[in-house]
């Protein structure tokens, strides 16, 4: 793949994925645009990689306040670990079952289905980003219901709101995480910080599978698989890079925007989006 490609990618990547706009819907329109095919397993995992990318960044960009909070005491880690594994556990019920129903009913439990086949929906993607920017904007408008930390129950109730994520490209995760979490009165430093930590906690779970699958379908129509991973992986080490980069960027977009009131404006920006993902659909 031409660096031109991954340098658009990776730059789109780490703005969108760490803005409460979706990333992916972002990716895909910009691989549109280039004739690029999003739902090709070679596309998916530079996808995945730049998601890397951005991982590290969070990282990065979150460690000195995640050990001011979750590793200030052994008290702190547990509660918080504790509530870590149960929205992931959340997020697997919701999204898995998500993905079963959606196999069942729309796809005739075909052997071969699987959920990438729907990354290239313009409308489905065009209505994810409009539902992502209608939860952000109301979550924008509630009144303040306290100052609090994440729970039990706010932890089961972000984590089942990311499983919803997971089946849809243009639902926002960190959008979606984060204003749920605001209506359900968590602090908005404390929902950033957990939002966060919820994505560095599922995206290796993700790199792996899409690395799987990239090695079964690739491995069945060459001989050489070392030289078929290695092909797909290095633009995708060049892009997860640039990704870093541009993901601490936009980490510091969304802080300030965030605890500055400014939260409704990436709704509105994802209901424009959901528009020109259709005109580009």
């Amino acid at each position: 793949m031409e660096f031109f490609y991954i340098l658009i990618l990776a730059m789109v990547q780490g703005i969108a994925e760490l803005l409460p706009v979706s990333s992916s819907a972002h990716v895909i329109v910009a691989e549109k645009l280039m004739g690029l095919d999003p739902t090709s397993p070679q596309m998916t995992m530079i996808l995945v990689m730049l998601h890397t990318g951005t991982m590290f960044a969070v990282i990065a960009y979150f460690w000195k306040s995640w050990r001011e909070t979750y590793f200030a005491s052994a008290q702190q880690f547990r509660a918080n670990g504790a509530n870590l594994v149960i929205a992931t556990i959340a997020t697997g019920v919701v999204g898995f079952g998500l993905q079963m129903i959606i196999k069942h009913f729309f796809a005739e439990n075909a052997d071969k289905f699987e959920i990438e086949h729907l990354f290239g929906n313009a409308k489905l993607m065009a209505a994810a980003l409009a539902s992502a920017g209608v939860l952000i904007i109301l979550s924008s408008r509630m009144k303040e219901k306290g100052n609090h930390d994440v729970n039990t129950r706010s932890a089961l109730w972000i984590g089942a709101v990311q499983g919803l994520c997971l089946p849809f490209r243009g639902f926002s995760r960190s959008g979606a995480t984060i204003s749920i979490g605001l209506a359900l009165g968590v602090n908005r430093r404390r929902a950033e910080q957990f939002s966060f930590a919820l994505a560095v906690v599922l995206t290796p779970a993700v790199i792996v599978k899409e690395a799987v699958r990239l090695f079964k379908v690739e491995s069945a129509s060459t001989v050489n698989d070392t030289a078929v991973l290695l092909h797909a992986l290095l633009p995708g080490l060049l892009g997860m890079v640039l990704s870093f980069l541009t993901g601490l960027i936009a980490l510091r977009w969304l802080s300030r925007w965030l605890e500055q009131g400014r939260w409704h404006f990436f709704g509105a920006y994802c209901l424009f989006a959901s528009l020109v993902v259709l005109w580009v659909g």
